[in-house]
């Protein structure tokens, strides 16, 4: 097999130079800049047609970022690192190529590696984990996953881009030892294990270069050190000089047409500020992208044949009750835990379970075509009538994109009025990027959109009608203007638009079932040196307002009548979302009323936690169970009805550490001075809770399943643990197996105990199963700030071995 891929990884190899020399400096600098959005420009006379990307992680979105084109929509990658499984990781990449080969996608803008440094962090549930260990097996299953279908990956954001706040100028100041150690290890490993087709570079600088432009990093470390192959993209816009990038190793800036390179790369090369030799050096990196991904004639692909279809909504489901996990599950009453559901009515309460968040905020966004709520997923699993429903409280503090009960279509007309071209808006959200435009519509003649059809509202009342996005806009509901003028940004930001609130622009009282028309009309105005060609706006609505403490009173009346209660909590895009970070882990709005609620009125209360990276929950004592969801895409109310009602267990355990915000050892993610220090070094995660020997709410690796393991016995072979245990429950089940690592003679520098391997284990009751875990050579290494290399460090070193870093149940001895 070997000896094949390296046949034609030799012929690609041919192919690629003799376009290369076919090609004159204009076409090659051309190459490097994106023709628009998303897509590199075609060279017929070389035989390359136009390589197209697009965002993930979760789903594949294409080149039309809109409800009209739907992608399946996974899990967030903290859902996908709760399984613990790589292989799941790997088919989950499998079904995401399946998709990008169906949207003419060639590369696929994943998967984000970046570590969970503060639980601040804003965009945490796009990234896996905050050890670098979990965070590469997860990413290697992930990226072989993809790879294996013939699309391409980029892996990122490289490196240190592990917060939001200031994200676009600030200067992280982290130590060699801990970049190495902590934030460049997952990639490093993707990159040996993977061998990903390529890498997105962060806006971010790190101890002093800005990523696109960081020489050693890109340079010496990943093309030389690890002997990186790929292409090196930038992230959106990050690209800021022509000469600094192309010799920091940046090889495409995107979006075009206007980057740094293009016209501006071919005369710095006429100027002598570059050499050609440099830009032949990116140009092949490019062309050889193209020819593992099938669009450079000549060239045999890295993929003649992919993999069989997949399933894409049974993955979905599948991933989600795998990454659900239950870290509380107490017996009630002498009857035993509270999970699975005993037979009986259930009272279900909270917004977040009739409107389900389901993914991310920001570039990780996409468009199922269904959406499973967990009271969609319990109504179909629950015998008839057992079920009931109230709000409770809703967390959501704005207006929220139309939705149900709005009939909606986008028009689009020139300067004199005229209509140019039509489309589909079913869920009020007009997002065009680049050449992404309704048929018959270009940017030169588009004047206004205007979202136009009708609402029926589902409650009379006084509704909340508003407007998402910058700029001139008019807003009309039944014949009366409301609003008629310009939303300007709040702060200088170039995606604001896309991550900013919607203001409130009217209220209209309305009767239940009776239609009303609605317009919102806005003037687009996109100036000639605009780059990235963004019309996006949205039409936003809040039905009535009820009295809080009414709502949850009646949640807790209707728990009080059933047998069990299921509270859903959850957080908002303005909580997780691209584009920000968090000041707090507090779930917004009056959630945490609800459950004590709900909890004093029923001892049987289940509380399910709707958020991809951790929260406070102060009631967890008050509860009997708590089950952490996360984003659970598409299918996430089937999945979760699947592990309520006992049909499946759930499968998760925690991918970070839980706990409040008082006591997390690294809170600080907002620069000073336009710096960053990473002071806390080589301690974050559970490192640094262990060093500062704080108790969190609920430990890495901590998850709790519907039947018991014993761990009988672990006996070490070279660097292999073999580990025996025995199913001691009612039921099968599935563990995973941790195995954490600790020097024998404890040294400050170095973390108390680490995460050195895991594995998976499944058995029958009463059956015992073992697993064998073999600790790579990189788990005795430290990086070696004096010598800038690897140390293997010899001696002793005990294993502890358990179901998570707080409960490990066996120990055993290795000497390396």
């Amino acid at each position: 097999m070997a000896d094949v891929r390296d046949d034609r990884d030799a012929a690609r190899e041919a192919v690629v130079g003799a376009a290369l020399a076919a090609l004159d400096l204009d076409a090659k600098t051309r190459l490097l800049s994106g023709q628009d959005m998303w897509s590199l420009p075609a060279l017929p006379e070389i035989g390359l047609r136009s390589l197209v990307m697009s965002d993930g992680p979760v789903g594949v979105r294409g080149v039309r970022w809109t409800a009209d084109d739907p992608s399946v929509a996974l899990p967030s990658p903290t859902a996908l690192a709760a399984s613990w499984d790589p292989g799941l990781a790997h088919r989950a990449g499998v079904l995401l190529a399946q998709e990008a080969r169906r949207k003419g996608v060639h590369v696929l803008l994943a998967p984000t590696v970046n570590l969970h440094r503060s639980p601040l962090g804003g965009r945490h549930f796009e990234a896996y984990s905050e050890d670098p260990f979990l965070t590469g097996r997860i990413g290697t299953g992930y990226v072989s996953g993809v790879q294996s279908g013939g699309v391409g990956t980029t892996v990122k954001h490289f490196v240190a881009n592990d917060a939001e706040t200031d994200r676009f100028t600030v200067n992280n100041l982290v130590s060699a030892r801990a970049l190495h150690e902590l934030y460049l290890a997952p990639f490093e490993a993707i990159v040996a294990d993977a061998r990903p087709w390529g890498v997105m570079t962060a806006y971010n600088s790190v101890n002093g270069p800005t990523m696109t432009e960081h020489r050693h990093l890109v340079q010496e470390v990943l093309r030389g050190a690890w002997g990186f192959d790929g292409f090196n993209v930038s992230d959106w816009q990050a690209a800021r000089s022509t000469a600094g990038a192309l010799r920091g190793g940046l090889d495409v800036a995107m979006p075009g047409p206007r980057t740094v390179y293009g016209r501006a790369l071919a005369e710095a090369v006429r100027a002598g500020e570059v050499t050609e030799a440099e830009v032949d050096a990116a140009v092949r990196n490019v062309l050889r992208l193209a020819a593992r991904v099938g669009v450079l004639g000549g060239a045999p692909p890295a993929v003649t044949a992919p993999p069989a279809d997949v399933d894409g909504p049974a993955l979905a489901r599948e991933i989600a009750r795998r990454s659900f996990v239950l870290v509380r599950n107490e017996p009630v009453g002498g009857e035993g835990p509270a999970l699975p559901l005993r037979p009986g009515t259930v009272a279900l309460s909270g917004a977040a379970a009739r409107d389900a968040r389901v993914l991310g905020g920001g570039s990780a966004t996409v468009f199922p075509a269904r959406v499973v709520s967990p009271l969609d997923g319990l109504t179909a699993a629950l015998p008839e009538g057992t079920l009931s429903y109230r709000v409770g409280a809703d967390p959501n503090t704005e207006l929220a994109v139309a939705g149900r009960g709005f009939v909606l279509r986008a028009v689009c007309r020139d300067a004199d009025g005229a209509i140019t071209g039509t489309g589909s808006a079913p869920r009020g959200h007009i997002q065009w990027m680049g050449s992404d435009l309704p048929d018959g519509v270009t940017h030169d003649r588009l004047h206004t959109v205007e979202l136009t059809g009708t609402f029926t509202p589902e409650e009379s009342g006084p509704h909340t009608f508003g407007i998402k996005g910058l700029g001139a806009f008019t807003l009309t509901v039944d014949g009366t203007t409301y609003y008629d003028g310009v939303q300007r940004p709040a702060k200088d930001d170039p995606f604001l638009s896309f991550f900013g609130a919607p203001e409130p622009r009217a209220e209209v009282r309305l009767t239940a079932g009776t239609p009303v028309d609605v317009s919102l009309t806005h003037v687009v105005d996109l100036p000639d040196g605009d780059r990235m060609k963004v019309v996006t706006f949205a039409l936003a609505h809040a039905g009535p307002r009820h009295d809080p403490d009414e709502l949850i009173a009646e949640a807790a009346r209707a728990a009080a009548a059933a047998e069990t209660a299921v509270v859903v909590v959850a957080t908002t895009e303005r909580v997780e979302s691209e584009g920000f970070d968090r000041t707090d882990l507090r779930l917004p709005g009056r959630q945490d009323d609800l459950v004590r609620a709900v909890a004093a009125a029923n001892p049987r209360t289940v509380v399910v936690v709707n958020s991809g990276s951790p929260v406070e929950l102060p009631w967890r004592e008050e509860v009997a169970a708590v089950l952490l969801g996360w984003f659970p895409g598409q299918e996430g109310g089937a999945a979760l009805a699947d592990v309520l009602t006992g049909a499946h267990e759930p499968g998760g355990r925690l991918p970070t550490t839980w706990g409040d915000l008082a006591d997390a050892p690294v809170t600080r993610v907002a620069p000073a001075g336009g710096e960053l220090p990473y002071e806390e070094d080589l301690f974050i995660g559970y490192r640094a809770w262990d060093r500062a020997g704080r108790t969190p709410s609920y430990a890495f690796g901590h998850g709790l399943g519907y039947t018991d393991w014993t761990y009988e016995s672990a006996r070490v072979d070279g660097t292999a643990v073999t580990v025996r245990l025995r199913n001691t429950g009612d039921r099968p089940g599935r563990e995973v197996v941790q195995v954490y690592l600790a020097p024998a003679e404890p040294d400050p520098g170095r973390p108390a105990r680490a995460l050195a391997g895991f594995a998976g284990a499944e058995a029958g009751p009463g059956e015992y199963v073992e697993v064998t875990v073999e600790l790579p050579r990189r788990a005795f290494e430290v990086w070696d700030e004096s010598t800038g290399s690897w140390a293997f460090v010899k001696g002793s070193y005990e294993l502890g071995i358990g179901r998570s870093i707080a409960d490990r149940r066996i120990t055993a001895a290795i000497t390396v």
